[in-house]
């Protein structure tokens, strides 16, 4: 398919710069894949689409406040410092970002926070806006992530337009938020609360956790109209035994599995056994899901509504059935829902 083939006019007043004021009140759109027909709830009314021993699959990735201010010594710049991952924990080495670069070169020191609470020094260049550093910090890994607790800003997507606050540290997470690594939310995930969860659990419903840590690289726009020819970033993905036991008796048993995000399912395609069953892994996965695709583990999927030409978009569209993908976001612009991270959620069955 073509890249082209996944454009749609979206306003900019659908693109949610809060999150719902309830998690499990953002409205919901249910797509039945195979007629194609269209409903439109609540998020809480997800509980009415499961039954007892279904299986939803969730992702417990953390997200860490991976965006730091910081000012270059001698001419005391603001320098925006996007933390991507850590390369070496003894070494303190990080892959970064850095915002404006063309002021960054190699051996600049980078001091943060009022009393230099945490200082870091250019080690190497990677892109055109990356770079390696190395934080110049003696006390144990604890009082370092401490630092960053304090200095960080929550990561929200740039075309959320506005500064994070207080509360995004809280709701740009979800409830099972375990293992830390993400620089972005699962977003499907956010809209669940403890008292839906806890419903889910009583009807019967069974969860299976992955972690895949969500790069920048979810946000990274396809330059090229071919789609065969884009690459997607790694990311890392963990799928422990006993979460791929709980999958595979329900793929057993032909009950509903529901990925839960675009992320959820990225991670459960990636360690798909020779028949067609869940696989334990710790691995990473660049794998890219666009149409036509033969999905081997989820038979329903939850999800936001993603940006026009994005890869998330194109993996829906392969899930749902291109025609009725793309309809069901014309009604969406029609109907006002929110669309992005903080927006509202779908629900392909």
């Amino acid at each position: 398919m073509k890249l082209s083939q996944f454009k749609f006019n979206l306003p900019e007043s659908l693109v949610a710069n809060n999150p719902a004021e309830q998690r499990d009140e953002a409205r919901l759109m249910v797509l039945h894949k195979d007629s194609g027909k269209i409903e439109h709830k609540i998020f809480k009314d997800v509980l009415g689409y499961f039954d007892d021993k279904d299986v939803m699959i969730l992702n417990n990735t953390k997200v860490f406040p991976a965006r730091l201010y910081g000012n270059k010594e001698k001419t005391g710049a603001t320098i925006e410092v996007f933390l991507l991952r850590e390369l070496n924990k003894e070494l303190r080495l990080w892959d970064v970002l850095v915002d404006p670069a063309r002021k960054i070169r190699v051996g600049n020191k980078l001091y943060f926070g009022d009393d230099d609470l945490l200082v870091a020094e250019v080690v190497d260049n990677t892109t055109s806006r990356g770079r390696t550093i190395r934080f110049l910090f003696e006390g144990t890994d604890e009082e370092f992530r401490k630092n960053v607790e304090i200095l960080g800003e929550t990561p929200l997507p740039k075309y959320i337009k506005r500064k994070a606050t207080a509360e995004d540290k809280e709701r740009y997470q979800t409830i099972f938020a375990k293992h830390e690594g993400a620089v972005a939310a699962p977003t499907a995930g956010l809209h669940f609360s403890r008292e839906l969860m806890k419903r889910l659990e009583l009807k019967g419903i069974e969860f299976a956790e992955v972690t895949l840590h969500v790069g920048l690289g979810t946000f990274r726009t396809v330059e090229v109209e071919d789609l065969t020819k884009h690459k997607m970033d790694s990311e890392q993905f963990i799928i422990e035994p006993k979460d791929a036991g709980i999958v595979n008796k329900a793929i057993e048993e032909k009950r509903k599995i529901c990925a839960v995000g675009t992320t959820s399912m990225r991670a459960i395609e990636s360690a798909v056994s020779a028949n067609r069953t869940l696989k334990a892994a710790n691995d990473w996965t660049s794998k890219f899901i666009f149409p036509p695709y033969d999905f081997s583990i989820a038979n329903s999927m939850i999800t936001n509504f993603h940006t026009p030409e994005s890869t998330l978009l194109m993996m829906v569209s392969a899930f749902g059935g291109y025609e009725n993908v793309m309809n069901a976001y014309e009604v969406a612009v029609k109907e006002k829902y929110k669309f992005y991270s903080y927006g509202d959620a779908m629900l392909i069955i």
